[in-house]
Order: structure tokens, then C-alpha cells, then sequence
């Protein structure tokens, strides 16, 4: 597979593949109870969801120069959401599949942002 760093489809894949982990912590935050009476939580999902939402398309149709410039649009939204949901985590739940949400949003959202360069 190229250098992620040297080949734009090589980037948008690796990328990609973070933003599956993002959208398994949205769904799972989304389908939770605590969500229904918090704000903030509720922000973040429907952050997140913007987020994916606005890669869709061209991720859809293999433009990975549409994908790249979306993604770097929409980074300080994920930054945010990311920030506010591990901020907020232990207040919402200790329990440990909140936890585990909060680490891999963390770990995507690195991640992504290495591959975007934002670091």
C-alpha cells in the first residue's frame, strides 16, 4: 500500500478507516440512555455525525481530494467533540464502555489529525 503521507487515495483510506471507530463511538453514544437528558452529549453526536456526514459522499465515489478537503474543514468540529466527550465522560458514566468510547475517540481523532497534518 503507498505512504499515506505521499498519495491523497492512500491518505483518504487511512483516514477513513479512523473515521469507522468515530462512527462506532457516535452509534454507541447515540443508543445510550444517558444521551436523552444531556445536552452536551447530545452535541457531540450530532457533531460527530456532521463530521462523518460531510465525508460521506466522497469517500462514496472515491474523490479523495473532495474527502481531504472536507476532512480538514470539518477537524476542529471532531477536536471539539472529541475534547467535550472525554471532558464530560466521567460525568456521564464511569462505566467502562464510556471509558473505552472516550479512548478510541481519542485515539481516532489523533490519528486523523496526524494524517491531516493539524499536528
Amino acid at each position: 500500500m503507498p505512504n499515506a503521507a505521499d498519495d491523497p487515495v492512500a491518505k483518504m483510506t487511512a483516514i477513513d478507516q479512523q473515521f469507522s471507530h468515530v462512527w462506532m463511538v457516535r452509534t454507541f453514544l447515540k443508543h445510550c440512555d444517558e444521551v436523552e437528558d444531556d445536552e452536551e452529549l447530545q452535541s457531540v453526536v450530532r457533531d460527530l455525525y456532521d463530521v462523518l456526514l460531510a465525508v460521506g459522499p466522497a469517500a462514496s465515489q472515491g474523490d479523495a481530494a473532495t474527502y481531504l478537503k472536507m476532512a480538514k474543514k470539518k477537524w476542529k468540529r471532531l477536536s471539539r467533540a472529541t475534547e467535550l466527550y472525554v471532558d464530560i465522560q466521567p460525568e456521564v458514566s464511569g462505566h467502562t464502555n464510556f471509558a473505552m468510547a472516550a479512548r478510541s475517540l481519542a485515539v481516532a481523532a489523533a490519528k486523523i489529525e496526524e494524517l491531516l497534518g493539524k499536528k
